[in-house]
């Protein structure tokens, strides 16, 4: 099941939406191997039957638990912002604005490369701060994509008649300018955009 179209807003588009890669899974079909080869085991020894049941069960809520969790992630990359949402009956996410990202890295330990996975570390202004996303699939590509969907996102505001906003290293004062326009927005809480303005007003001292 995708992301609700409904929560788009006007000119919002989807330019990719996914989940985590299946290797963040692979702790449950270890627990398959592990429930078959402790009912090997038990099999053994003749043990009796009630034991089998508790076995398979547990096996089973943890399967379960860990595939339901799997399935319930989501990662939206728009023309506007990146969401992310887990959950099944108590959902959370989070949401960044593009204009915000001051910078995408990704990381993939030898493993992950093989299976062609990894994490990436979102940098940004306000509280956000810098958020992990792990288990992402392809997350080279995933950081070229969220780069040249934020230039399109400044290209947007420059054609809006709105001051640009360079996509490369910016002054204090042109990066306070470009967040005091995303607080009037409504993009930035009070909170947000006061906890970056004195960020960068102690940094200019």
């Amino acid at each position: 099941m995708g992301y609700p179209e409904r929560l788009l807003s006007d000119d919002e588009v989807i330019e990719s939406q996914f989940r985590p890669h299946w290797s963040g899974i692979i702790r449950e079909a270890l627990i398959i191997v592990a429930g078959i080869a402790a009912a090997i085991v038990l099999a053994l020894f003749e043990a009796p039957a009630w034991t089998y049941l508790v076995v398979a069960g547990l096996v089973l809520v943890l399967i379960v638990g860990g595939l339901v969790r799997w399935a319930n992630t989501l990662h939206v990359i728009t023309n506007e912002r990146l969401i992310y949402r887990a959950g099944f009956l108590a959902k959370h996410g989070t949401e960044i604005p593009l204009e915000v990202i001051q910078n995408v890295a990704f990381n993939q330990s030898v493993f992950e490369r093989i299976f062609g996975t990894g994490d990436l570390m979102i940098e940004s202004a306000g509280t956000h701060g810098q958020t992990r996303y792990r288990d992402i699939p392809r997350p080279e590509a995933v950081q070229s994509l969220i780069y040249k969907m934020r230039e399109g996102r400044m290209r947007d505001i420059d054609s809006n008649g709105r001051p640009g906003v360079s996509t490369g290293p910016e002054s204090p004062l042109t990066h306070l300018e470009r967040l005091s326009r995303l607080h009037d927005q409504g993009k930035l809480s009070d909170t947000e955009f006061e906890a970056e303005k004195a960020r960068l007003l102690g940094g200019a001292n």
